[in-house]
């Protein structure tokens, strides 16, 4: 898989602004010694707007040395939900996706899946019985897809699919399937020498492989859910085995203790699109600097879905009445967003 580098990512945002100076107001131009230099816009696939002056405003604030609002560049965290945020989770979460075909890859080797009724309405193509089964049955799949095979086995299979898969209602590769508007936003908040971080209720070890390809996110720099890994020393190299044991989930209140635990420092940028990110965005809220916490709330049903309340992943309520009283940024995707993927005309 190649990997996209800053340069890469970049040049996608200049083309984007090309694609779009046909329908955007002229850019506005700065003058010194009588020459004239375009300023390009960081961000084309948001609509001039409320929302698209916040992030800007912000941004110039943090970085203006000597301003009451400027925050040192080694405090400049930024912290992003996946699902839902920087990619669709609609109509189930992308790593369940990989979990059934990664489960139907193993069946040949393990015909004990047979035997149990979810997994076996699983490879059926029956996932009533896993919906039924709730959470045990969630865990019951992604220990049979994820578990007991090496952490280089399980990165190669992430890898395969991320290069293979395809969303069925877009066409696409899944890791295709994301949001420029977020991509652009990353972008422009480390050219600022913002250090962003993935803090996603996905798996750690799902999203490390292709996220850096995805959204310039290094793997060291990418927080999830994670289960117990054991060591070995095999024919005198070191491996790592994902095995069974007590997941650390790492949504809702587990959010900011992940952001304790592995970064250190609390937020000063945040955005989430769901209940999952409330704690995330309370804790980003508490820092002694001016902090902005951003929802996506997801309105566009022909673009790409429309949901809040009527949905088991993504579910958006409590979110919504703390950002009134918080005066967090809700993102309209239907308006604010121009266009939602790079492959949109």
């Amino acid at each position: 898989m190649k990997v996209k580098t800053q340069l890469g990512l970049l040049a996608l945002t200049v083309m984007a602004n090309f694609v779009f100076s046909c329908n955007e107001p002229q850019p506005e131009t700065e003058s010194g010694s009588g020459v004239s230099t375009v300023v390009a816009d960081p961000l084309p696939s948001w609509n001039e707007g409320a929302s698209k002056k916040s992030i800007i405003d912000f941004v110039n604030d943090a970085t203006k040395e000597g301003g009451s609002d400027f925050i040192p560049v080694e405090d400049r965290i930024a912290v992003f939900d996946n699902d839902g945020t920087l990619w669709p989770e609609q109509p189930v979460p992308n790593q369940l996706m990989f979990a059934i075909d990664n489960l139907r890859a193993f069946a040949l080797t393990h015909p004990e899946f047979q035997k149990d009724a979810v997994l076996k309405g699983v490879l059926d193509g029956d996932i009533g019985l896993l919906k039924k089964a709730g959470i045990p049955g969630l865990l019951k799949l992604i220990n049979a897809s994820h578990n007991n095979q090496t952490e280089a086995a399980f990165s190669r299979a992430v890898l395969n699919w991320a290069d293979t898969a395809k969303d069925k209602k877009f066409g696409k590769l899944y890791k295709e399937v994301i949001y420029q508007p977020m991509v652009e936003l990353l972008n422009y908040l480390r050219a600022h020498d913002f250090k962003t971080f993935i803090v996603s209720g996905g798996g750690a070890d799902f999203m490390r492989p292709w996220c850096e390809e995805a959204y310039g996110i290094p793997p060291y720099q990418v927080i999830g859910s994670y289960g117990e890994l054991r060591y070995d020393v095999v024919d005198g190299k070191p491996v790592i085995t994902k095995v069974a044991g007590e997941p650390f989930i790492d949504d809702k209140t587990g959010k900011p203790l992940a952001i304790h635990r592995f970064i250190g420092k609390v937020p000063v940028f945040c955005a989430g699109n769901s209940d999952g990110d409330q704690a995330m965005m309370q804790y980003t809220s508490s820092s002694k600097y001016k902090s902005l916490c951003l929802i996506v709330h997801h309105t566009d049903s022909v673009r790409e879905y429309r949901y809040d309340l009527k949905t088991l992943s993504g579910h958006l309520e409590t979110t919504l009445v703390e950002a009134k009283e918080k005066n967090w940024l809700v993102v309209d995707m239907k308006n604010d967003f121009n266009r939602i993927f790079l492959f949109d005309k």
